[in-house]
Parts: C-alpha cells; sequence; structure tokens
C-alpha cells in the first residue's frame, strides 16, 4: 500500500472505540489535543500496516454542535475528509447508537460499520440479521469483539477496501415525504457551494438552521429566506420545529430498521440491572460510593501506595537502601543497639540530675555539655577531657532517675530510661562517639541527591552547582517523583471502576447532588480524585463535554486539600493544640474546601462566563464486564505518564527559578551566589519585601510568610521546609517543637499573645489559592486559552486571599476587640460574597445560532 491512508474511529462513549483503537495499533499513540480546544486527540498506525493511521474521535452521541468533542468530530469529518470512517457500535444498545450511524452516512464517507461486544449480545439473547441491516444502512455492517480482538483486522481491511474504492455510503432515506422535498430543493439550490458528497449534509443543515455548520456555504439572505419558505411549511404541517422532526424522523427510520433485524429475546433483568437497582439507588448509591472510594484511597493513600511513597522517599531521595540483606540486617541490628542506649539521653538527664541535686550549677552545666560536643568531635581535646573527668569525680554517687526519652525532632515520647549511673554516663559517653553509618556496610546503594553530590564532589564541581542540582533539580523533582507510587495504585483502581463500567453509574449519582449547585456528576470525580493529587484532578476534567462546566471545574477542584497540603495542616494542629487529640483541625481544612468550591460553584453560575443550565447528564451505562487487561494498562500509562510529562517538566522549571532566588542575592562582595546560605540577603527575601504587603490584612505581615507562600507553589509541601530553612531548622519536620515554635513566634505579638486567626488565615490562603505548579501547569493545558488560564489563577488566589482577610478580621474584631479599615473591608466582601449567593440568577442572552435570528437582525 503505497498512498497513506486515513481512518476515522467514530461511535458512541463506552461502545468499545478505545479499546478497539488499542487493540490496532499495540498502544495508546499519538496523544495531544484538537487545534482550538482540550479534547484530547489520538492518532496511531495501524500494527499489521504503518501506511493506515487511525484517529479516535471522542465519544459522541450525534453531530449536532452541543459539546466540544461534537464540533472536533463533525469539523474532522467534514472538514479533514479521512479516507473512510469506521462506526463502531454497541450492538446491545444498537436503536441508540444507530442515531449517530445515520449522520456519518450523511457525510459523503466510505463507511464500515462494526457490530461490538458479541459476546454481552450472545448473553442477552438477541440476535443481529447482519446482511439485512448492510442492507438497510448501504454500507459493510460485521460483527466485531474489540475486547477479544475479534474480527477486529477484517473490520479494518473492509475500512482499507471502502476507502480504495472512494466510494461513499449512499446516504440512507430516513426522513418522511414532506421532508425528503423539501431537502430535495435544498439540495438543488446549494450544489455548486459544496463538493457533491456534502449536498446532502449540508441541505440538512440548511434546513436544522446550524449557521456555524452552514458557514462555508456563504448563502444570501435572498436564498436563505428561499429555503425558509419550504422549512416553515414542513413545520407548519408537521407542527413542530425543523430540528425536532429531524431528531423524530430519525427515530422513526431507527424503529423499522431494529423491527426488520432485531431480534429481541424475552425481557429479563440482566445481571447489570440487577447490580444497578443497588448502587444507583437515590438512598443507597451514595453511601456505597463512598464506601467504594473510602478503600480506594486507604489502599492507594494509607497502605499499598504509601508504603511504595515512603520507600522511594527514604530510599532514593534520602537514606538509600540495601540490596544485600544480610548487611541490612546487620545494620538494623547495630542502629537499634546504639539507639535504645538512648546515649543522648543518658547524657542530657545525668547532666541534668547532677544540676538539680546541687552537685553543679547552670553555668558548669553548660561548660559540660559544651565539653562533651567537644569530646565527641575530638576524643583527644585536653581541655574537654579536663572537664569531664572533673565533672564525673563530683558526680560519682550520683544516679539519674526516669530520665525522659525524646524522638528524632526532640519531642519528648511516654518512655522513660529508669536510671543513668555515673558509669551509665561513661558508657553512653564513649558509646555515642560513632552512629553506624550505613555507607560501611556492603550492598548500600547511596541515595539519589548523596550519590550525585558525591559525584560532583570528584569532579570538582563548585557549591553553586552542586546546590543546583542537589537542592534545586533533584529536590524539586523528587518530590514529584516521590508521589508515583500512590498515583500508580490510585489509578490501578479508578481506571478499574472506570473501564468496568462503575463510574457512570458514580456520575449519575452524583449528578443529582451536583445540580443543584450548577454543576453536573461529572464534576465531582475530578474533585476527588484531587484528594489525591490536583494534576490528574485537573486531567480528569476532560470527561466533562460542557465547556463551562469543565472550565469551572478545573478551576475550582484543586481547593480540595490533596496529600501535598496534609504537612501544612499537621503543622497548624501541633502549633494550635500540641499534635494531639486534633481531629477537628484536618476536617476543619477539608469542610474548607469543600464549602469554598460549592459556594464559589453557586456565585460562579450567576456570572456571564459561566451562566446557564448544566448539560442535560446522558451517557450510556454499559454492562459490568472486567476490562482488557492490555486496554486496562494502557489507560493507567497513560494518566501515569501524563502525570511525570506535565508535572516533572513544570516543578523542574520551577525549582531552578526558586534555587534562583534563594541561593543569589546581593551581599559586601557584590551580587552572587549565597555560599553561607543567608536567606536574608536572596532575592527571594526582596521579592517577598515587595509582597508582603499583600498579607498584612491577613495578620502574617512579614517576608517570611511572603516567602513561604511562593515557595508553595513550586509544591505545597515546601511551605514547611521553607519555615525550616527560614528559621534555621534543618530537617526538621512538622511535628517537631522547634518548628510549632518557629511558626507560631511569626503569629505572636510583642505581649506574647499567639493570634491564632492570622494563622488560621495565613494557612487557609495557602490552602485555596493556585495549586503547586504542577498542577498549574495542568490547568493551563486544560484551559487552553491564556485568558481563561490567568483569569482561572486570578479567582483562586483572589478568593482564597478574601477567606483569608475575613478570618482574620473578624477574630481581630470578635477576639481580640480591634476595629479598623481592613474590619470595614471584610465586612463589605463578606456582604458582596452573601449577596451573590443568594441573589436570584440573572438572564444572560445566549450566543444565537439560528439563521431565522441571523436573518430578523440584517433586516434591522
Amino acid at each position: 500500500m503505497e498512498d497513506r491512508m486515513y481512518i476515522a474511529l467514530a461511535g458512541n462513549p463506552n461502545c468499545g472505540k478505545t479499546t478497539l483503537f488499542n487493540a490496532l495499533t499495540g498502544s495508546n499513540g499519538y496523544v495531544g489535543n484538537w487545534p482550538g480546544v482540550t479534547v484530547e486527540k489520538k492518532e496511531a498506525n495501524w500494527r499489521r500496516d504503518k501506511s493506515v493511521t487511525f484517529t479516535d474521535l471522542p465519544g459522541i452521541y450525534s453531530l449536532s454542535p452541543y459539546s466540544p468533542e461534537e464540533i472536533v468530530s463533525r469539523d474532522y469529518l467534514i472538514k479533514n475528509r479521512p479516507s473512510a470512517v469506521i462506526d463502531l457500535v454497541d450492538s446491545t444498545n444498537l436503536e441508540r447508537n444507530l442515531y449517530l450511524t445515520t449522520q456519518i452516512l450523511e457525510c459523503g464517507l466510505p463507511v464500515v460499520l462494526g457490530l461490538n461486544m458479541l459476546d454481552l449480545l450472545e448473553k442477552s439473547g438477541d440476535k443481529i440479521d447482519v446482511d439485512a441491516l448492510s442492507r438497510e444502512l448501504g454500507c459493510k455492517v460485521i460483527q466485531v469483539s474489540a475486547l477479544r480482538e475479534k474480527n477486529t483486522d477484517e473490520l479494518v481491511k473492509l475500512a482499507v477496501e471502502a476507502g480504495k474504492s472512494g466510494q461513499a455510503a449512499a446516504p440512507v432515506r430516513v426522513f418522511s415525504d414532506e421532508v425528503e422535498a423539501a431537502l430535495t430543493k435544498i439540495e438543488a439550490g446549494i450544489a455548486g457551494k459544496c463538493e457533491p458528497s456534502l449536498n446532502r449534509w449540508f441541505a440538512i443543515k440548511v434546513f436544522e438552521r446550524d449557521a456555524a455548520a452552514i458557514e462555508p456555504l456563504s448563502l444570501t439572505n435572498a436564498e436563505l429566506e428561499a429555503f425558509e419558505v419550504d422549512i416553515k411549511a414542513v413545520e407548519q404541517a408537521r407542527e413542530d420545529d425543523a430540528e425536532s422532526i429531524i431528531t423524530s424522523d430519525r427515530y422513526e427510520w431507527i424503529a423499522r430498521v431494529m423491527d426488520a433485524c432485531v431480534v429481541k429475546a424475552p425481557k429479563k433483568l440482566s445481571t447489570s440491572e440487577k447490580i444497578d437497582k443497588i448502587v444507583t439507588n437515590r438512598i443507597l448509591g451514595l453511601p456505597i460510593f463512598v464506601v467504594v472510594m473510602f478503600l480506594v484511597y486507604y489502599i492507594a493513600i494509607s497502605t499499598v501506595g504509601t508504603a511504595g511513597t515512603d520507600w522511594v522517599n527514604d530510599n532514593l531521595f534520602s537514606d538509600g537502601f540495601f540490596v544485600n540483606g544480610a548487611s541490612a540486617e546487620q545494620y538494623d541490628a547495630d542502629t537499634e543497639a546504639w539507639s535504645d542506649n538512648h546515649y543522648a539521653d543518658q547524657i542530657d538527664g545525668f547532666i541534668s540530675a547532677a544540676t538539680d541535686d546541687g552537685i553543679i550549677d547552670e553555668d558548669e552545666a553548660t561548660e559540660v555539655s559544651d565539653a562533651v560536643a567537644a569530646y565527641q568531635e575530638d576524643s583527644e581535646d585536653a581541655d574537654a577531657l579536663a572537664t569531664i573527668d572533673e565533672f564525673e569525680a563530683k558526680a560519682a554517687g550520683l544516679t539519674a532517675t526516669d530520665v525522659v526519652i525524646t524522638d528524632e525532632d526532640g519531642n519528648d515520647t511516654d518512655e522513660v530510661i529508669d536510671s543513668v549511673s555515673a558509669t551509665d554516663f561513661q558508657a553512653a559517653l564513649e558509646g555515642s562517639l560513632e552512629e553506624p553509618d550505613a555507607a560501611d556496610y556492603d550492598g548500600f546503594v547511596p541515595s539519589i541527591p548523596t550519590a550525585v553530590s558525591e559525584a560532583l564532589d570528584n569532579v570538582g564541581a563548585s557549591d553553586a552547582v552542586k546546590s543546583l542540582v542537589v537542592d534545586g533539580v533533584i529536590g524539586g523533582v523528587g518530590s514529584v517523583l516521590g508521589f508515583i507510587p500512590q498515583m500508580f495504585v490510585l489509578f490501578v483502581l479508578l481506571c478499574f471502576l472506570e473501564d468496568c463500567g462503575y463510574m457512570s453509574r458514580v456520575a449519575f449519582v452524583m449528578d443529582r447532588v451536583f445540580r443543584r449547585f450548577g454543576l453536573s456528576g461529572k464534576s465531582f470525580i475530578p474533585m476527588l480524585i484531587s484528594s489525591g493529587c490536583g494534576v490528574p484532578g485537573v486531567l480528569a476534567t476532560k470527561t466533562i463535554e460542557n465547556e463551562k462546566d469543565r472550565r469551572m471545574t478545573a478551576m475550582l477542584t484543586t481547593m480540595i486539600p490533596c496529600g501535598a497540603k496534609q504537612p501544612i495542616i499537621a503543622l497548624v494542629m501541633g502549633v494550635l493544640i500540641g499534635g494531639s487529640d486534633g481531629w477537628w483541625v484536618a476536617p476543619m481544612f477539608y469542610f474548607l474546601g469543600v464549602a469554598a468550591i460549592i459556594v464559589s460553584g453557586i456565585m460562579l453560575k450567576k456570572t456571564k462566563a459561566f451562566a446557564g443550565e448544566p448539560t442535560p447528564f446522558v451517557m450510556e451505562l454499559p454492562d459490568y464486564h472486567f476490562p482488557s487487561l492490555k486496554s486496562w494498562w494502557l489507560h493507567i500509562w497513560e494518566r501515569v505518564s501524563a502525570y511525570i510529562k506535565k508535572a516533572g517538566t513544570i516543578i523542574f522549571a520551577a525549582s531552578v527559578v526558586v534555587w534562583f532566588l534563594s541561593n543569589f542575592g546581593f551581599t559586601d562582595a557584590g551580587f552572587g551566589f549565597l555560599v553561607d546560605g543567608n536567606v536574608e540577603q536572596s532575592l527571594l527575601k526582596a521579592i517577598a519585601d515587595c509582597i508582603s504587603w499583600i498579607f498584612v490584612p491577613l495578620g502574617a505581615d512579614n517576608w517570611m510568610s511572603a516567602a513561604a507562600s511562593i515557595n508553595a507553589l513550586v509544591a505545597k509541601e515546601n511551605l514547611v521546609s521553607t519555615f525550616g530553612v527560614l528559621f534555621g531548622l534543618g530537617d526538621a519536620t512538622e511535628n517537631s517543637l522547634s518548628m510549632w515554635g518557629g511558626f507560631a513566634s511569626m503569629f505572636t505579638d510583642a505581649s506574647g499573645i499567639m493570634h491564632a486567626g492570622a494563622m488560621c488565615a495565613f494557612v487557609a490562603f495557602n490552602m485555596l489559592d493556585a495549586p503547586c505548579f504542577a498542577a498549574i501547569g495542568t490547568i493551563r493545558r486544560q484551559m487552553d486559552d491564556p485568558k481563561w488560564f490567568w483569569g482561572a489563577i486570578a479567582y483562586q488566589c483572589g478568593f482564597g486571599w478574601v477567606v483569608g482577610m475575613i478570618i482574620n478580621q473578624l477574630w481581630e474584631l470578635f477576639v481580640l476587640g480591634n476595629f479598623g479599615v481592613w474590619t470595614v473591608v471584610a465586612f463589605v466582601a463578606l456582604a458582596a460574597i452573601l449577596f451573590q449567593l443568594f441573589r436570584p440568577a440573572p438572564k444572560f442572552e445566549g450566543k444565537d445560532e439560528h439563521i431565522l435570528d441571523s436573518l430578523a437582525e440584517a433586516e434591522k
């Protein structure tokens, strides 16, 4: 085959089209977006003949311009003119699928019909007369099973033959006599204005008054008026509008075809229908879904997925790992032995006991502690030895009791060492000289940062280069890659639920709830996924057909607290309630995210940009089935690879920028790399100083709040690590006492009173504002329009700021008794939100697409 052939795959959602695409191509092929819209576009070559290229059109129910998917499918068939079209239909729901088939046959292209899901058809007991159906449709018809790859190659061969012949399928006469008569006149009137094979298609569009579709014909007002006479005559005779007449005639013709070609088995409830009576029940549907998703997230986030993520973070990007089991066991045993002695606790506890008993005073205790530190650095230090010997002589008969054991973050635990004598003190002093080092054991593989750092040292790299590569690139990208195990497990489970047919039911169940807030049920799934990670959550908005709903969902879905925001919540819990009995803090911020989405949805639906009722939720509910392993894997890999590519590249660039701002600045020697890591001199502080005024109404009037918020845009968990750097706490985590104290100090006034309102306001802002750069980049791709993208980011940041400002100002007024200009602003903002929430939805004029309205305007 010398010339390249392009074959379009068309069909309803859930008809098995993507399964067929993967079966024919052996991969998920090229994935991109159709020009001008965010609808996904897939292209790939036939695995048996690379000169045959398949284009997987979006799953649609018709070629009417009601959604971006329908528009791109129609434009591809009418403007791109593929060599042939494979129309795949669900043979168990033939009547619904043939509606699209009648429209495809009118496009003037070679068409082959594939009757899919043979196994389910056989189970139902229905029988289809393939030859009779082929005669009725005027095109080749073949039964296939995309899942089991039965007759799929034969289907393509028929399409290739049809494409070679170039003979278009004969348009079926589906309309009544009066409509056919009108169409015949219209066809004669537009002859020469389009290629002959498209005459009937354009004639039908003229009859339907589809102004956008017939624009290429450049019809004059006189021609339109002439056609209007015939159209009105049919409307008066049928007592209906033209578009409804066309739809009605199509279904009447389909009903006749069904009677002639299909033998229905006695009606009985299928297994899927029996299951649906339970899972889509008005009362049981939502609780069942909650239980299912709890299990999904418990497995992905709390057990299997977290185990994988912890391994990646702890081994690949932190400590390293062993490939020699015996060495690993020996290292663990040595470490446990070293840790069990609690050397530092015994030393500190013994010195404290000596102080409490008056054996030494506070100054002498400090000298002893300094001497111990010096001795551990250099066991030959004579001054340190002399001080320690003197101390041991004074405290020879002392025994410290109930010495508290601390954890790695310096927090007191519930464990104690019963007694520590002078002998124990000496043993601890000698034993703590050297903690077991994993690198000294055979079979140890260092972590990526360690290995890269050592390699850079070996080649003599400068401190700036080492910091860029290790702290900037590896540190930033590693924060994304660490989540891959969780994302993989999550996608394995979610893709299974989607491919087996359950997620279609969930969308219907949630549609009842979300429709009250101006969204469809499909908006719920992205928000649910975003509780794990915003990137796949935003990607999931592609399933929403309505462009306004899709954009609004992509804008709001990241307000749900994701996994990366958990350290921020934990930090606030530690400060407010000491890290214990704080079960209410995390739910409080989750409910804040949910409330923000609901409030925003109601308010935005009352603006012109998002006004209008949600698109009627019409979706076929496919029978439950176990998905094809190949299709399932490709579905998973498509999501995971998208996460890696889109998140990784954006994080990489952002990490380099933030690293540069944090590590370069102006010193006495001029502008350059800050070798001592003094953030006070960095560009980051300079920028933070310039925008710190933004946080004043939130009660966080310091540059550190601004700097942490900037870093949080790279990855939300960076907010905690940034404070660690700013407070000089090194690797302190969100659960450490030192971090709690440092964070609390930012919101403590001169009198020592902690401003909890300002703290919650600051955290609320960082929960609701623009998400991490990975999710921001995904939003940009989904919006596919700079104006919409920047509008979404501006709304997220603006709404988050307003919520934070209201929280802080209400606390200032009702708890601290302060009143000022920003208090007034807060009440005005709150009143504006309440007004937008409860006012009646205004009426906006929609875009007019009817020819008659266009004519009326022309006459005016």
